[in-house]
């Protein structure tokens, strides 16, 4: 996914900007970057790699090195970032959050008419965020290249630019897919991806931006650019699973939305007749946690933490490089807790069921540690699309996702054409897809929530959420 942070004041914003970038590491885990402007030393830039070591670590002391005013970070998922480009509209420093599906057209188009050139990245990519600097220039000002370059991608691109007269302009994707925020003190904006990041600062949120709009912060003042559009469709997984649970997105906070999720789900259970002969509720950890907790509170059974994360030394268990080694953190950083285990029933509710690489080793674990029964419920409906527009679940084929792999063994390719049905737990397919699942994963039984119960405990109208991964919908 990634994440991005800036600020632009009166007083020097480099610790503002350093800490707000930090506050998004949960978005990220490839790179990090920090872009600064001052009126002496003009544009300062650093970028590490932080899949083995914190952002933090890696950023530490930077306010020695760096001073100025306006300043821009991000946490990439894919990319270098911030890039710094020199051209028709001068000096700037750009980041970008998102994923651009038709990058080789765009660039072959480009090369074929201007005679420029890419910087190539191994095995011959370019830099995405290069990419939408080359369509950014082909118009006169900012906002207008702005938008060509999101008129012109299939995918997604929201956008932060930093000038080399001090400004910041945002850009927020012309469908809303990931949240843009502004925040402001006494001295200056901030504008972020997550609102929490800019408040833990000091500054209040003063606008968030609509789909498409385009607005430019300096140190005393907001102009907006370019207005909001009409259509939205931000990205339901921000709430299950991304976002963190302090932010608010379009007003809807993380934490709130996902415990009410988790009562929503304990009702689709009763509903269909379970029976809640649990002895204890229990999270996935973490993001699996709240709404665990709304599961619990809703069917009136102890939640429990049956084991525990360690994640001091690795806060990341896809931080390894080698998949061996990635299993074997996954495994030493589940630590149980024998006595909520031993002869027990569990019900354990994680955000998703994506791939399912480590959920069976998870399982193993409880069993090995004594438990009697493992149920699993799946906070959001079965994922059957990779993501078009963004990072999460991003696929080489969607056979790389659990659902559909048992999906084409159950029934081959035939079954690709009634997918509805397999996510419906009340039909017959459904009911299978369910069954495979608790062999393959050896679960007591397994339920996913529903798409309507999602968007309820979101509580936006259906159609300005995406829910692409889920039912194939655009």
């Amino acid at each position: 996914m990634g994440g991005y942070f800036g600020a632009v004041s009166k007083r020097d914003v480099v610790l503002d900007v350093f800490y707000g970038t930090d506050y998004h590491s949960h978005l990220g885990t490839k790179r990090g970057g920090i872009a600064v402007y001052d009126e002496e030393l003009g544009f300062q830039r650093e970028i590490h790699n932080i899949e083995n070591t914190p952002f933090r670590t890696k950023f530490a002391g930077i306010s020695e090195e760096f001073k100025g005013n306006a300043s821009i970070g991000c946490i990439s998922d894919t990319d270098p970032q911030p890039i710094l480009i020199r051209s028709n509209h001068g000096n700037y420093a750009l980041v970008i959050v998102g994923a651009i599906r038709n990058a080789a057209q765009l660039v072959e188009q480009y090369l074929a008419f201007s005679g420029g050139h890419f910087e190539a990245m191994s095995k011959g990519r370019i830099n995405q965020t290069e990419i939408i600097a080359s369509l950014i220039d082909q118009k006169s000002d900012f906002a207008s290249g702005i938008e060509f370059a999101q008129s012109k991608i299939e995918g997604s691109a929201s956008i932060a630019i930093l000038t080399e007269d001090g400004s910041i302009i945002c850009a927020r994707d012309k469908y809303g897919r990931t949240p843009m925020l502004i925040g402001k003190d006494e001295e200056g904006y901030a504008f972020s991806f997550e609102s929490f990041a800019y408040e833990k600062l000091g500054y209040e949120t003063v606008k968030e931006l609509g789909p498409g709009e385009i607005v430019e912060i300096k140190c005393d003042g907001l102009k907006v650019l370019k207005g909001p559009g009409d259509e939205m469709k931000i990205c339901a997984f921000l709430w299950t699973y991304y976002g963190y649970p302090n932010s608010t997105y379009e007003d809807i906070n993380v934490e709130v939305m996902r415990n009410k999720n988790g009562h929503l789900l304990a009702e689709l259970d009763r509903e269909s007749g379970k029976d809640f002969a649990y002895d204890s509720i229990a999270g996935v950890p973490d993001s699996g946690i709240p709404h665990a907790i709304g599961y619990a509170n809703e069917c009136g059974i102890d939640y429990a933490r049956p084991f525990i994360k360690y994640t001091p030394t690795w806060p990341r268990s896809f931080m390894p490089t080698n998949q061996q080694e990635r299993e074997m953190v996954a495994k030493m950083k589940q630590v149980p807790v024998t006595q909520l285990i031993k002869d027990k029933k569990l019900l354990f509710v994680d955000d998703s069921i994506v791939r399912g690489t480590q959920l069976k080793g998870t399982v193993d674990f409880l069993f090995e540690n004594g438990a009697k029964e493992v149920h699993m419920r799946s906070a959001c409906p079965p994922i059957m699309y990779g993501c078009k527009y963004l990072n999460f679940s991003r696929s080489n084929t969607d056979l790389e996702l659990i659902a559909r792999r048992i999906v084409r063994e159950l029934e081959g390719e035939e079954g690709d054409k009634h997918l509805d049905e397999y996510a419906d737990g009340t039909t017959e397919r459904g009911k299978a897809l369910r069954k495979a699942l608790c062999e393959k994963f050896n679960f007591n039984s397994l339920e996913y929530q529903s798409i309507d119960n999602i968007i309820k405990a979101i509580g936006l109208d259906r159609c300005k959420v995406c829910t692409y991964c889920w039912d194939g919908k655009e």
